[in-house]
């Protein structure tokens, strides 16, 4: 049985208990879903190290490109490139005299007119 003379303080804790249990649900649900690790922020954060790595991603497949252009002309099947493999001799032999100039190519060079 209950008893009628209930204290001020069980009295105040029966009726404010499940109003403040359920703000403090609130506020934990509220917090993490802006500042927790999958909420608003993280998210901003995330979109920003996502274009990031996108832009990584293109400058490697850029160099991936170039390296396997370089793989390929020195396919056995097609047969090896001339000048590829006379630059890759004399830059492992050291063979390239001081009164040489080596001229690097632009890509896409358009080629002389005339010829």
């Amino acid at each position: 049985m209950r008893s009628r003379n209930a204290s001020p303080f069980q009295t105040l804790l029966r009726r404010a208990g499940l109003p403040a249990l359920t703000l403090i649900a609130i506020g934990f649900f509220g917090y993490n879903a802006v500042l927790g690790p999958t909420g608003i922020m993280q998210t901003k954060q995330t979109k920003v190290e996502y274009e990031q790595k996108k832009a990584e991603y293109a400058g490697l497949d850029k160099q991936r490109a170039a390296l396997k252009n370089r793989v390929d002309l020195l396919d056995k099947k097609r047969g090896v490139d001339p000048d590829l493999a006379d630059e890759l001799a004399r830059k492992q032999l050291n063979v390239v005299r001081p009164d040489e100039v080596v001229i690097p190519l632009q890509k896409h060079a358009p080629a002389p007119a005339g010829r």
